[in-house]
């Protein structure tokens, strides 16, 4: 499993793209998404929520559990992925690229993301 140097993690499994003007690109990490196993639903928050960063936002639903979304940021939702809405395997298949989650224009970085290695070494345990 490699997860992409350019990405930082949140220690829920999130990752989160580099900043550009203001907004930053959140999905779930591979790990995750093969600890979910087949991911059957989405539910993503919408355009205009505000989330909190370490606070549910939205929820995934496997066909061996529910798992809650944590925002790994706070700020305003500007996109969801409605792809991965009908098409939730895309979750599983390209968790880094097609099967991102949704954008947020960022209010505050918190402090305790994660690099490619501190979060490769969080999932070896």
């Amino acid at each position: 499993m490699s997860n992409p140097q350019q990405l930082r993690y949140s220690k829920e499994h999130e990752w989160l793209s580099a900043v550009e003007d203001g907004v930053a690109t959140v999905g779930i990490t591979e790990h995750a998404a093969n600890a979910l196993g087949d991911i059957v639903y989405v539910q993503l928050p919408a355009v205009g929520d505000t989330i909190t960063a370490g606070e549910s936002c939205g929820e995934l639903e496997s066909t061996k559990s529910v798992s809650d979304l944590f925002a790994p940021v706070t700020g305003e939702v500007v996109a969801a992925n409605e792809d991965v809405v009908a098409n939730p395997e895309l979750v599983n298949t390209d968790p880094f690229e097609g099967g991102w989650l949704f954008k947020v224009r960022i209010d505050e970085e918190p402090a305790d993301l994660l690099s490619a290695d501190e979060y490769t070494a969080f999932t070896a345990g």
